[in-house]
């Protein structure tokens, strides 16, 4: 055997090549330089470098790249970088893939999170709504730019022009975008912050109440909403509104409700202050309709801890879900204005008739709304959560509501 044929083997691991013998080689094998790299020429005469190194306790083998564009200086360099990464338990085969995956455009990205969501879609009408908001107001403005090349100031001209003039609109497609973005981070096709995350900080405030009270569905149509509620193909989304409605919570708070949180023998669900908007605790007092439906959610929630679980196993709906359950309904139901309703609108419901239907005094209300007290001497003066006065107008509020066609009630004393 002569003495090219054993280096060609793997013998004489101690001689490393040199430039000149690397441009000299001609005879198809592989020559070893030492510390697992290899120059690999091929039958056709090409030279190539490869790396055999152990990447998380499997052997693989790694191409360097051509001797055309990388020198032997430049393999043993990579091939010392990539080794000090395999010793550290990491995976630069993995890396390597994730640095030659293909980036989508923004669209390429939305139609693939579109399709992949739309299996969880209550109806086609909202699939087609979901990716048509996006084709109309976002699309037109990122082109055909790449969803890591997408920044804070992108988002604000999508939302720019129409956050003052359609609110409920704009927020959807803000909430699209961000749905968007967090796939492209969690599939490693970008690095850092949500671009939608704080931009609202620097869009015009809505007029405070505005918006409640013009997509509030008006409190004399909440009884037939209710009966019309009942009759939703999706059992766990209309019992997590329906529990909405009757304890004029907001949507997070119902959605990522507990069954740690829940005392139905005691008709009380306490929420902790970490998932308060004023990050206080509040103690909810339950109607026997909300009881009911917390006896049925229990049937459906297969032992998680969510009380409304989503279509995903074990995890609660988005904050989506109960916009999903209006789209089926809201060809028949809408605020004065004749606009769309919201969920969060129904707080607006049930302050507006517990003010013109009720003796129950505003504090009371107030306080059945977590609203926290602004004048400081009133909040001093107020030493009770006023939570059996509470327990007596949502039961009232769960009386009214249940009854279909209901416009007067008996006025109700406190």
């Amino acid at each position: 055997m002569t003495t090219e044929k054993r280096k060609r083997k793997g013998k004489h691991p101690d001689k490393v090549l040199t430039a000149t013998r690397v441009r000299a080689l001609r005879d198809p094998g592989r020559y070893i330089d030492g510390n697992g790299l290899y120059l690999v020429v091929d039958p056709s005469g090409a030279k190539r470098w490869m790396l055999r190194t152990v990447i998380q306790g499997k052997r693989c083998d790694m191409g360097l790249g051509g001797v055309a564009v990388v020198s032997l200086a430049q393999a043993r360099e990579d091939a010392s970088h990539l080794r000090v990464i395999a010793r550290a338990g990491g995976d630069p085969l993995a890396d390597r893939r994730k640095e030659r995956q293909v980036v989508p455009t923004f669209e390429g990205a939305a139609r693939r999170v579109h399709e992949e969501q739309s299996k969880s879609f209550r109806n086609e009408k909202h699939a087609k709504q979901w990716i048509t908001s996006l084709e109309k107001y976002v699309f037109p403005v990122f082109r055909n730019r790449r969803v890591d090349q997408i920044e804070s100031a992108d988002v604000l001209k999508v939302l720019s022009p129409i956050w003052s003039e359609i609110p409920e609109t704009a927020s959807r497609v803000k909430q699209r975008m961000k749905t968007v973005f967090d796939w492209a981070k969690a599939s490693g096709l970008r690095t850092g912050d949500n671009p939608t995350e704080g931009i609202t900080k620097v869009l015009p405030k809505h007029p405070k109440g505005e918006r409640e009270h013009f997509s509030a569905l008006p409190y004399n149509q909440v009884p037939e909403f209710i009966a019309e509620l009942r009759e939703y193909e999706g059992i766990s989304a209309r019992l997590a509104f329906e529990f909405l409605i009757l304890t004029a919570g907001r949507t997070s708070e119902v959605l990522y409700s507990n069954w740690t949180e829940m005392n139905i023998e005691g008709k009380t669900w306490t929420i902790p202050g970490t998932r308060m908007k004023a990050k206080v605790e509040h103690k909810v007092p339950l109607s026997a309709r909300c009881i009911e439906i917390l006896e049925a959610a229990k049937e459906i929630s297969d032992g998680g801890d969510y009380v409304f679980p989503g279509p995903r196993e074990h995890q609660p709906f988005s904050n989506m879900a109960l916009h999903t359950v209006l789209d089926g309904l809201k060809r028949k139901f809408h605020d004065a204005q004749g606009r769309e309703i919201t969920p969060h609108g129904f707080r607006s419901s049930f302050r507006d008739w517990a003010e013109e239907k009720t003796h129950f005094s505003r504090s009371v209300t107030e306080a059945a709304l977590a609203h926290l007290v602004k004048d400081k001497v009133e909040a001093a003066y107020r030493r009770t959560d006023l939570f059996e006065r509470r327990r007596k107008l949502m039961d009232a509020w769960a009386a009214f509501v249940n009854t279909v066609g209901a416009v007067k009630v008996v006025k109700i004393r406190a």
